[in-house]
């Protein structure tokens, strides 16, 4: 198997080999037409759709930058796009057949590269409460997975306080059963566990409404509004 530390640009080890203490590994994908919120298409079209995931991600990177802990964009497509929207942060590259191998190689580097505990972040849920998130990260000062769950069954966050990468074998990805397998997964690695309140991510319209409700006031949300208002 390939290393996944020799396989990450050199740019991340002179970006965060220094950093000590907690680290955030936010997963994005590149903003292309047809590559990202493809579950809101329709009603939303596919700009539209590119439009929500870029505005959603760059809410989500000012949010986890206040979190008190080190930021790394795990990122899927040019580097040079996030470069350029994200400037100073430090970047890694995605690597891996599927999104559990992924996650793993991530984790991987990211307790490779000096930090630790890891949490791993989606980029799906932009309102998500930093204190939710310092949540999961005192957490893992008592167990070895700390978890946000979603209420469609999946997480928004996912924290590690070692690098016990076969949390990330044998789940459903992209499916309702994501958090009840990564729970079971936990008890059968004999993984110390612990979960947060549950929050909500952005796949479909009724979340969109959900999140203009909850959190009028986000950036996100003030998009949706104006920009997708007829469509709610």
């Amino acid at each position: 198997m390939d290393n996944p530390v020799n396989k990450v640009d050199n740019s991340l080890n002179s970006q965060i080999i220094n950093h000590s203490g907690p680290v955030i590994g936010l997963f994005a994908k590149e903003p292309l037409p047809g590559r990202v919120k493809t579950r809101l298409t329709p009603p939303l079209s596919a700009d539209q759709a590119c439009l929500l995931y870029r505005i959603a991600l760059q809410e989500t990177v000012a949010q986890l930058r206040t979190a008190g802990a080190s930021l790394v964009i795990c990122y899927a497509g040019r580097k040079a796009w996030f470069s350029a929207a994200f400037p100073g942060l430090a970047l890694l590259a995605q690597t891996g057949d599927d999104l559990g191998a992924r996650m793993s190689n991530a984790v991987q580097a990211l307790f490779a590269a000096g930090g630790g505990p890891v949490l791993l972040a989606g980029s799906d849920s932009p309102d998500l409460p930093v204190p939710l998130v310092e949540q999961a990260l005192a957490q893992l000062q008592e167990t070895d997975v700390a978890i946000v769950p979603c209420h469609d069954g999946g997480y928004a966050i996912v924290g590690l306080r070692q690098p016990a990468t076969e949390l990330f074998e044998k789940i459903p990805w992209s499916t309702s059963g994501v958090l009840e397998a990564t729970r079971q997964r936990s008890r059968e690695l004999g993984l110390t566990y612990s979960e947060t309140e549950c929050w909500d991510d952005l796949d479909e319209l009724a979340d969109l409404q959900r999140l203009v409700v909850r959190s009028p006031e986000s950036l996100t949300a003030r998009h949706i509004v104006t920009a997708l208002g007829g469509l709610l």
